[in-house]
């Protein structure tokens, strides 16, 4: 599959550009950028506005094969001149973001409250490639570039940005320089961001949530907003080491049953591709809870688990089959957690409301309400 490059290259590639057409004269409309992977960027240069004191130039930024939003995108580069520079300092370069870059409102990102969200490792690759033009063309006075996409505050919309408070636009990311196909890591990397932002905070207990699925049923039974919970997808188990690592003290996991019911076999990551044993193991639970051979066998050929609950509930045994999977879920959970940090659990279903619950899960959700 195709490697792409990360918006954090492609300011950078512009900003040598413009950086170069600026100091020049001339029109550039190719330019090379080593990534930090070691990999080389062949940008195409667009959008070029040359003028005497400033030059904005454009590469639009392409994902390769990965399902980024961002393909597409124009990453914009404004350089200018700055005036005012002090006798025999180093000629500075100030970095800052324009329109559809993203600023931070909220303490525990890479960047501090008021910054634009052009994060550490994109700002070192876009002043380590106007310092190479610079110094090729023996030029020591202040410069500034100003980052912007065009499209960033409407793209902002699909991101985490707004639940991280970085708000008007997206993130100028990037560590590596290129994206890969398939980012797992990217997810990941993200309900770390938020883990972390949460610890800085101050939390010591933390909200998990594989999504907002059950949203208005947490906000109408327990007045409880789900979009104050961490969005771990399916890496729960992943989750649950970076908390731990992070130094929380208690996690709540509060999801539906089609996700946590595969908790129940130990399943600590719960995509389909890792396997798909809902319907199973809630036969399994329900066959502990003494169901009959022919309610067990309705269960394996339902398809969703919600239509699994109104068999239960017909058979009258929903409530003793919740309970035995929760149980399990708990030996799981606490198995991966281990020693030092409390882990609570509860499950709902869209039609049912409440499944199960552990037993300190009531009084850690008023803790996290505050």
């Amino acid at each position: 599959m195709r490697n792409g490059f990360t918006t954090g290259s492609c300011a950078a590639a512009a900003a040598k550009a413009a950086c170069y057409m600026l100091l020049t004269g001339r029109k550039k409309e190719k330019i090379d950028i080593i990534t930090p992977k070691g990999i080389t960027f062949h940008a195409s240069i667009v959008d070029i506005l040359r003028g005497e004191r400033a030059v904005q130039c454009a590469v639009i930024k392409d994902g390769g094969d990965d399902p980024d939003i961002t393909t597409g995108a124009h990453v914009v580069a404004k350089v200018s001149f700055l005036e005012g520079q002090e006798a025999g300092t180093e000629g500075r370069i100030l970095i800052d973001g324009g329109i559809g870059v993203g600023r931070v409102t909220k303490p525990g990102l890479d960047q501090p409250v008021g910054n634009a969200a052009i994060n550490h490792v994109p700002r070192e690759m876009i002043e380590r490639e106007m310092r190479e033009v610079c110094h090729v063309l023996d030029y020591h006075e202040d410069l500034a570039v100003e980052i912007s996409v065009p499209e960033g505050q409407k793209l902002a919309e699909s991101t985490f940005n707004p639940r991280l408070g970085i708000l008007g636009g997206i993130s100028i990311l990037g560590t590596s320089g290129v994206v890969e196909p398939m980012s797992a890591q990217a997810l990941k990397d993200t309900i770390a961001v938020e883990l972390r932002q949460k610890k800085a905070l101050g939390q010591k207990a933390v909200a998990v949530s594989p999504g907002n699925y059950g949203l208005d049923f947490m906000k109408k039974t327990y007045d409880y907003d789900l979009d104050r919970s961490v969005k771990c997808s399916n890496f729960i188990g992943d989750t649950i080491d970076m908390a731990k690592q992070m130094g929380f003290e208690a996690m709540l996991l509060t999801g539906h049953i089609g996700k946590l019911i595969k908790l129940s076999g130990g399943m600590m990551n719960t995509h389909s591709k890792e396997g798909d044993c809902r319907m199973e193991l809630l036969a399994a639970a329900a066959i502990y809870a003494g169901c009959h051979a022919k309610t067990a066998k309705d269960l394996l050929d339902a398809v969703t688990t919600e239509e699994g609950v109104k068999l239960l509930s017909e058979a009258g045994i929903l409530e003793a089959t919740m309970e035995r999977a929760m149980e399990r879920i708990l030996f799981y959970l606490r198995k991966r957690a281990g020693d030092g940090m409390q882990i609570e659990c509860m499950m709902y279903a869209t039609d049912y409301g409440l499944l199960a619950e552990s037993p300190g899960a009531q009084s850690l959700l008023q803790e996290l309400k505050g």
